[in-house]
């Protein structure tokens, strides 16, 4: 049985198929829920709330005793599964990220103009793109004070593609502030997207500053398949950061560091991006296909 989080109630029926069946089971472990909740705001641990905390605890280290093995999304991850739930045997924790069928999907300069006229995406400037959830775990807040600060910015040009909560604080900045360089734009539809994002030069990654989770986005792996290099921009918990400068495909700085986030905006812009963009795929190929997550999960006898 193959099943991920969240969600994490989905352990009964789980336990009751591994019963019957005699079936193996294998957690795909995306996200660390109830914690997640926890760390930026949704849910707490004391009062009346904590009940609730308690519950969905529960099952989560339910769901973990009777998972054979738990795939994780990278090192920062199995380190803190192992760390918070001590009663978990190491054999049974390994890195088992997100994976895509690789497709090319960079394009050739004639085809990235022609998308950047049809969108009316300046041609002359370095382009970053956020594409994805527009939600409380984006620390979007802190999104709109880096954006902010480069309002006055004419070599640069960013474009948010998504949807969420947090949706309308953005819609509602760029309505009081009609900054220039500054696009907001509903969902696509995926290959319209893929097109935009191969279109752009830099992909951008936010999460929020208080997470104590080593969240790893999966929007990332859109960036690599269209070979753009990624700036990440997140707390320091996670290690999706060191994966991308360790890769030599794109930068990080922590999600409460205005300054930080200026510089490496000004670095990018001054770097010939040629070398990270060969980089961010071959990175992809290299560690995150679908054939490559399949041998993992299939490589110990038991499975």
């Amino acid at each position: 049985i193959l099943y991920s989080t969240p969600p994490i109630t989905l352990v009964s029926a789980i336990e009751y198929v591994k019963k019957r069946d005699g079936a193996r089971t294998y957690l795909l472990l995306k996200d660390i829920f109830p914690q997640n909740a926890v760390d930026i705001g949704m849910m707490s641990k004391d009062g009346i709330q904590g009940i609730l905390y308690r519950y969905f605890r529960k099952k989560e280290k339910r769901l973990y005793r009777i998972s054979v093995r738990i795939g994780c999304m990278s090192e920062a991850n199995v380190k803190y599964v192992l760390k918070h739930n001590p009663e978990i045997s190491r054999d049974k924790v390994e890195i088992c990220p997100n994976s895509v069928e690789p497709v090319d999907k960079s394009i050739s300069a004639e085809e990235r103009e022609q998308i950047r006229k049809k969108y009316h995406i300046p041609l002359d400037r370095t382009v970053f793109i956020y594409g994805g959830n527009l939600g409380k775990p984006q620390g979007i807040p802190f999104m709109l004070k880096c954006l902010h600060s480069q309002r006055k910015n004419d070599r640069v040009f960013f474009l948010i593609v998504g949807s969420g909560t947090e949706y309308g604080k953005i819609e509602r900045y760029i309505e009081k502030y009609r900054p220039e360089n500054v696009r907001l734009h509903q969902w696509l539809p995926k290959e319209d997207y893929d097109k935009v994002v191969a279109a752009c030069d830099v992909g951008m990654i936010f999460l929020d500053h208080r997470f104590t989770i080593p969240n790893f986005p999966s929007r990332l792996l859109t960036y690599m398949s269209a070979g753009i290099p990624v700036l990440a921009v997140t707390d320091p918990n996670t290690d999706v950061g060191k994966v991308i400068v360790d890769g030599g495909f794109g930068w990080w700085c922590e999600s409460d560091d205005v300054n930080s986030f200026c510089m490496l905006v000004e670095k990018t812009v001054k770097h010939e991006l040629g070398e990270k963009s060969l980089n961010s795929f071959r990175y992809l190929l290299e560690n995150y296909t679908a054939e490559k997550t399949y041998s993992d999960i299939f490589s110990v006898g038991e499975f």
